[in-house]
């Protein structure tokens, strides 16, 4: 059962946490609990309930009359909302419930009925890249554990998978070729199997080397491939001191391609990019430059 603090409800619900205090002092709309020392904490049942009213709320519901409703008649209010018109932040929230209850079947029926409305393509830019920015707060704040996060990925990534397998590219010899790949020792390929996908769907010729890739194994394999890009994620290594190392590298490593690169590591503003390595601040910037 994860434990969260007010302000992290506020991270997680976009609640100011002054309101959910408020909210809760005069509706009682959550139930916070004292750990043995006397730290105020709330639980996945509070979450669960404060992201039904923030988007109830969100909708024009008076805080009183939201906070006069039973939990079935709150459920039945988010239903109809998101029936009336098409909400992210349902969908965001519902990935959310499913991941801290690990109920497959409620991931299955979520990403399913988005799908369906918007295309793959929409639904990982506005639902799972979002939902996935929220996985990254409750690491942060440690309350999701590594059974959480290996359940959550892995079912996105099976999506994923799937959707990359129902490609049909069409080649001609003068396509663009891409390399993509995770350094050694980055093991979160979720981002860069979406780029494979996205990358394939304008046609373009990609050599997908997935995760933990040792570094002489990239320099053989563009041996063979000779890759107009080189595409990378940096999300955890390498550490933060010898980033820049890694980008000089593969720059003079492959100094006839474009080196694509972006993730947590590549922020830094004291870094400095070598004039064959391109960084992008997010996803979207990247699958912007192909269209």
């Amino acid at each position: 059962m994860g434990q969260y603090s007010i302000k992290e409800l506020e991270h997680l619900s976009g609640i100011k946490a002054h309101t959910i205090r408020a909210w809760e002092q005069r509706y009682k709309l959550l139930n916070p609990k004292r750990t043995e020392t006397n730290i105020r904490f709330y639980d996945d049942a509070d979450l669960k309930v404060l992201l039904n009213v923030s988007l109830l709320n969100e909708k024009g519901f008076k805080i009183s009359r939201i906070a006069q409703m039973n939990p079935e008649q709150l459920n039945q209010a988010v239903q109809q909302v998101c029936e009336k018109a098409y909400e992210f932040a349902h969908h965001i929230n519902g990935l959310v419930a499913a991941m801290v209850d690990m109920d497959e079947a409620r991931f299955d029926k979520t990403i399913s009925t988005v799908t369906l409305q918007l295309g793959f393509k929409q639904t990982m830019q506005h639902v799972i890249y979002p939902f996935l920015n929220k996985i990254g707060i409750l690491w942060q704040t440690n309350n999701i554990s590594p059974a959480h996060e290996h359940f959550i990925s892995n079912l996105i990534r099976q999506k994923v998978l799937v959707a990359i397998d129902g490609q049909v590219v069409k080649r001609n010899e003068d396509t663009p070729t891409y390399i993509l790949f995770l350094p050694e020792g980055e093991m979160h390929e979720i981002a860069l199997l979406y780029l494979n996908y996205i990358i394939r769907s304008h046609d373009y010729l990609t050599l997908y080397l997935g995760q933990n890739l040792p570094y002489e194994d990239l320099e053989l394999s563009y041996k063979h491939f000779k890759a107009d890009y080189l595409c990378t994620i940096l999300t955890s290594v390498p550490e933060r001191d010898q980033v820049q190392h890694y980008l000089n590298k593969l720059s003079s490593s492959f100094p006839e391609s474009t080196i694509l690169v972006y993730g947590l590591q590549v922020q830094h503003d004291f870094l400095q990019f070598p004039s064959n390595v391109k960084r992008f601040h997010c996803i979207h910037d990247f699958v912007a430059q192909l269209a």
